[in-house]
């Protein structure tokens, strides 16, 4: 379980200073599907930054599985498989190399990172492609890439910036597919998008963010009672105030 509680993050530069994150608390359950919904800029990617430590708050708290990231962060990220928003692979590497790197860097066994990656690759459908060096990859084999090697480890918490940005229509309903799989497991799942349609199908709970902020969460059904609309895209704008960034 991931629960993020008030967290806040200030940007200074020589024009301004920018509230990047003003306020942003949920709790993301094991065996759910949590989205993070909102248009380009609302503060989606540095609220996941700050969730898998590459940033600390100016203020708030992060606990994973009951370990508080500031103070625990090892042990918080090894509870943690993430992709984020920038997903370059070593592309001297084919994608099993890739994998069993960052397996490694785990403390995992050959051979478990050789079970694993065979797993994994079965369920990302990459068995074609794994053992080709990454130079020359498609956005959607590189994302693959990534997603497998960030749940080597076997974490109970995955963590995903716009997983699906860029791919083609198969590549991404194979993706939504796996997305189902790990909560079906158990695990408790964050994923970022602009996309109403991608979170719709998929989000057990929805977390709507605009302007750094948390203005809207709870289940489809919940959104569409708060805000008064039968349709989860006119509850969307109706909860951010704007047409702007809406992907429909």
């Amino acid at each position: 379980m991931i629960e993020l509680q008030d967290l806040h993050k200030t940007f200074k530069t020589k024009a301004a200073t920018v509230k990047a994150v003003d306020g942003v608390g949920f709790t993301a359950r094991d065996g759910e599907i949590t989205g993070l919904l909102g248009p380009n800029g609302a503060g989606k990617t540095t609220t996941l930054r700050m969730l898998y430590t590459l940033m600390q708050p100016d203020s708030g708290r992060v606990v994973v599985d009951g370990l508080d990231v500031a103070t625990q962060a090892e042990a918080a990220r090894r509870a943690l498989g993430v992709l984020p928003d920038a997903r370059g692979v070593y592309k001297r590497l084919t994608a099993r190399e890739n994998i069993a790197y960052f397996g490694t860097l785990h403390g995992l066994d050959a051979a478990t990172i050789a079970e694993r990656t065979q797993r994994l690759a079965k369920a990302l459908n990459m068995e074609d492609f794994l053992d080709r060096r990454t130079e020359g990859f498609s956005q959607g084999q590189r994302t693959k890439t990534a997603i497998a090697r960030a749940l080597v480890h076997d974490p109970r918490n995955v963590v995903l910036d716009e997983p699906t940005n860029g791919l083609d229509v198969m590549t991404t309903r194979g993706l939504r597919e796996f997305l189902k799989q790990l909560r079906g497991e158990g695990r408790c799942v964050v994923f970022s998008s602009h996309i109403m349609q991608e979170v719709a199908a998929l989000c057990d709970r929805i977390v709507i963010i605009a302007k750094g902020t948390v203005v809207a969460q709870g289940t489809a059904d919940e959104l569409r009672a708060q805000t008064g609309e039968d349709n989860l895209e006119d509850a969307f704008v109706k909860a951010i105030g704007s047409e702007e960034g809406l992907h429909a």
